[in-house]
């Protein structure tokens, strides 16, 4: 039998009774307001920073949707419908995996010559190497971005240390065809295809000038017309990526996905339909001529949606927010809405500069004295779960441990007896997966004053032991006399589950002799102090993030001056967590189970070091005008992909017979 939480069947309730209010009856006073069919306006809350080129330099969802709009044909995709990775016939006409004697595994793609960028040029494979070249380029280092460590990647490592001139795990040996070699030191890796997900980038734009070579060892950038000086530069690249004006990171210009940036100005994006872009990998070629792309207010967007300025606001968590939406579904039937969990969580970050954040005990302490079951109650309207863990909850794996996805295990037909006894034991296996060892750290004031007591931080301002009932604020004693255990957190500004943690976090740390000073900011500074973009002005940050498809959490490790695997971001030593997170990877592509038991293993070793602190997972709401037709955000990523198959056409209410009047009661 599968098993549901408590939390998720609440959540499934609560949708399921949202969905209840929009049989509701409509009043025939509304005034309906007017939308063209051939635009659209789409409102956010977290505001765009401007990185629409990769995300090397940051991300955010609002970038990685702009993103999606106007770069495509990667080779591979994520199939929603099975859980998998798999190439996209759209891009690709053949590819062929084969083994090598080295144990590395070598795909060659033949790619399909109907491919072209914004402006007619054909895409070729050396537009694919190109991506590759730069995504690995020491450059881009210099230009405040952190560069891909493709360290799976045959000839990586000589490649990038300069041993090698050539990149010899990519080949170009025609202009629709390349290879692309998987060490066997990186095998078997689980989401091996996923290695491929690459999208081609215009190397006129972003390194005029410099060509890329294949002379039989590999590829490699080299100056178009034969001269000696080194064109491709950190300089170079720093013009034709960075310009604030004309910069391929915020304003690209040549590029190859369903639509075309054609301004961005005052947080506000517009797009055109790119007439030479095919179609996406399901078949889908979208129809809207133009879309605009803003952030509001929060209190704005359903206001903005109501009096016809915004056709469609994406990824609504608000409390007050949802309510509203819920209420505007409900009264005018020309809205509607659609609901789907998320993939990442809220979380927050940290620095261990600060000494007392590098200490486990304070962490757990701060743990143990947060509500985080509240805060994830009232500031997402009960639309959420608390998060004991790193997971969103879309996260598959998190769905298959409590239940509510179908295990990838099929019952046999009648009859046969030994096939019976295997499923009955894989079913046995599943079902004893579970997150029921992992500590969730209820709220205990008492072990979290405990935890402080063995600390360090365990005197008063006059140096004896702190009492929780008499002392408000604890010490330690350091070199230069007694420090207190004060610390400050910033969260982005409008942010709805920010508010609501300010006005209960330093309360609950105050408990355990904690002080919490908070303010809010930009949410484009929060995000530039979280990556290391600019100097960290807080020890805490309060923010969210999204997981991508290829689940490798190996990537937010770093290692330190001792040669330690740190969290990267907040600087945790978390070895162990780093060799599960290796171990995951290391699962043979298709065993399901054998991914998600370690996974319940590193979920529990992440919840021991607390290289961050997970707060809640939730789901999203899109409200939006009926209008909008066949915009099916659950069988894509983000609305920057449904928007693909969704078209405009007028809103025709559907008549309802006598007879057939849904009572809805008092």
């Amino acid at each position: 039998m599968k098993r549901i939480s408590t939390l998720l069947l609440a959540l499934l309730l609560a949708l399921s009774a949202c969905a209840d209010c929009v049989a509701e009856e409509t009043t025939d006073e509304t005034v309906e307001p007017q939308y063209a069919l051939d635009s659209l306006t789409v409102a956010v809350v977290n505001p765009m920073t401007g990185n629409f080129f990769t995300s090397l330099w940051g991300n955010n969802t609002s970038d990685a949707d702009v993103r999606a709009l106007i770069h495509g044909y990667s080779l591979v995709i994520w199939d929603v419908e099975q859980g998998m990775f798999r190439h996209d016939d759209t891009v690709i006409n053949a590819i062929v995996g084969s083994l090598q004697e080295d144990g590395s595994h070598t795909y060659t793609i033949i790619l399909n010559d109907d491919l072209y960028y914004c402006d007619g040029t054909p895409i070729t494979a050396w537009d694919y190497a190109f991506s590759i070249l730069l995504s690995i380029a020491p450059e881009l280092d210099e230009l405040g971005a952190d560069a891909d460590h493709l360290n799976w990647l045959v000839g990586y490592e000589d490649y990038v240390s300069g041993q090698t001139e050539a990149l010899s795990g990519v080949r170009v040996t025609a202009d629709d065809q390349l290879s692309i070699s998987i060490s066997g030191d990186y095998l078997p890796f689980f989401y091996e295809l996923g290695l491929l997900s690459i999208a081609p980038y215009p190397i006129s734009v972003i390194a005029p000038g410099v060509s890329v070579a294949d002379d039989g060892e590999g590829v490699y950038l080299t100056n178009t017309d034969g001269s000696e000086e080194d064109l491709f530069t950190a300089d170079l690249l720093k013009q034709t990526i960075l310009d604030e004006q004309t910069g391929y990171l915020t304003h690209p210009s040549l590029t190859c996905g369903p639509y075309v940036l054609v301004s961005y100005e005052d947080g506000i994006a517009e797009f055109e339909l790119n007439e030479y872009y095919k179609n996406d990998p399901m078949g889908n070629k979208p129809t809207i001529q133009h879309l605009t792309f803003k952030s509001l207010a929060k209190d704005e967007l359903i206001e903005s949606l109501s009096n016809g300025s915004v056709g469609l606001v994406n990824k609504v968590t608000g409390a007050e927010e949802i309510t509203a939406g819920l209420e505007l579904t409900s009264e005018n039937e020309l809205y509607t809405m659609s609901t789907y969990p998320r993939t990442g969580l809220g979380f927050i970050s940290f620095s261990d500069a600060n000494a007392a954040l590098a200490d486990a005990a304070v962490r757990r302490a701060i743990m143990y004295a947060m509500d985080r079951q509240t805060l994830a109650q009232d500031a997402l309207s009960g639309y959420g779960i608390r998060a004991d863990g790193y997971y969103g909850l879309a996260t598959w794996m998190f769905q298959l441990v409590n239940g509510t996805l179908p295990y990838p295990i099929e019952e046999p037909a009648e009859g046969d007896a030994a096939a019976q006894t295997k499923y009955e034991e894989d079913l046995a296996k599943w079902e004893s997966l579970n997150l029921e060892d992992i500590e969730v750290y209820e709220q205990d004031i008492s072990k979290a004053n405990a935890l402080l007591d063995e600390s360090d931080w365990n005197l008063n301002e006059s140096g004896e032991a702190f009492d929780p009932t008499t002392d408000t604020l604890r010490y330690r004693q350091g070199e230069n006399g007694l420090e207190p255990l004060s610390l400050t957190l910033a969260y982005g500004q409008g942010s709805a589950a920010g508010q609501m943690l300010v006005e209960s976090l330093p309360q609950q740390l105050s408990a355990i002799g904690i002080e919490l000073n908070v303010e809010a900011i930009p949410a484009n500074a929060l995000l530039a102090e979280y990556y290391g973009q600019t100097e960290l002005t807080c020890d805490m940050l309060f923010l969210a993030t999204n997981f991508s498809e290829l689940f490798d959490p190996t990537g937010q490790f770093a290692l330190n001056e001792d040669g330690l695997h740190v969290w990267a971001t907040t600087g945790v030593e978390c070895e162990e967590l780093f060799r599960i997170a290796q171990e995951m990877n290391s699962t043979e592509p298709g065993d399901f189970y054998g991914y998600t038991e370690k996974w319940v293993a590193f979920q529990k070793s992440f919840m021991e070091k607390l290289p961050l602190l997970p707060i809640y997972s939730n789901v999203y709401f899109d409200f939006y005008a009926q209008v909008l037709k066949d915009y099916d955000i659950l069988a894509n990523a983000s609305w920057a992909q449904a928007i693909n198959r969704a078209y405009l056409a007028e809103f025709v209410p559907e008549e309802v017979e006598e007879g057939d009047e849904e009572f809805i009661g008092d």
